[in-house]
């Protein structure tokens, strides 16, 4: 049993690394793709359209194997798993943060625009002082949710080999012919997602004062 725990740790330990270095690059990459969505000029608008309705159409675990095989059949070279893994789910989050971000950005009333106007702010400092801190309020059950969703979805890392927790409790599953490793591993995703559930809960009190 202690064996097994201390595997079950390891696995852990690289299931927290994909889902931190996936949040790392794929919260500050939906801001941009927000942006060109929601950009009046069709260059940017309709590519932006495009990229998220292909990464929001197809499966994650598709776009795993994806990145991690296609550019060996397409140009002949290949990366290692892990870090195809971080890119693969490091875009599609992104794509989920971006709608995520523009409904929250599109909820702010336009008069608040022309109020920082009025206070002698600039567009961009209008949004960063006055409509961003309204919509990190009103995006954090959302974005919430999609953490949530993060951290069950690092299992899904192991389709292209990436010993991650889930694959460590197949494999011990088979091994020991046992469902406990299974068992354990759902503990440990409960753990980590009700952690995860308790700082979102905390952001959103400390975020009381925007009514």
């Amino acid at each position: 049993m202690k064996e097994l725990l201390l595997a079950m740790l390891q696995g852990t330990g690289t299931s927290v690394k994909i889902f931190f270095l996936t949040l790392l690059f794929s919260l500050p990459l939906g801001l941009p793709l927000a942006a060109a969505r929601m950009s009046k000029s069709p260059l940017l608008s309709l590519p932006a359209k495009f990229i998220m309705l292909i990464i929001r159409g197809t499966p994650l675990i598709l776009q795993l194997m994806f990145v991690y095989f296609a550019p060996y059949y397409i140009f002949k070279v290949s990366w290692d798993r892990f870090t195809a893994a971080i890119i693969a789910m490091s875009v599609n989050y992104a794509a989920y943060f971006a709608e995520i971000y523009r409904g929250g950005i599109e909820s702010i009333p336009q008069g608040q625009y022309e109020a920082g106007k009025v206070l002698g702010f600039t567009r961009m400092q209008t949004f960063f002082r006055i409509v961003l801190p309204q919509v990190i309020k009103r995006i954090l059950p959302a974005t919430g949710n999609e953490v949530i969703t993060l951290v069950k979805d690092t299992a899904l890392a192991q389709v292209i080999g990436v010993s991650e927790l889930f694959r460590v409790a197949q494999n011990a599953a088979s091994r020991e012919t046992s469902t406990m490793p299974l068992f354990v591993a759902g503990v440990f995703y409960f753990i980590m997602n009700w952690v995860v559930s308790t700082v979102f809960v905390r952001i959103e009190k400390k975020l009381d004062y925007y009514k």
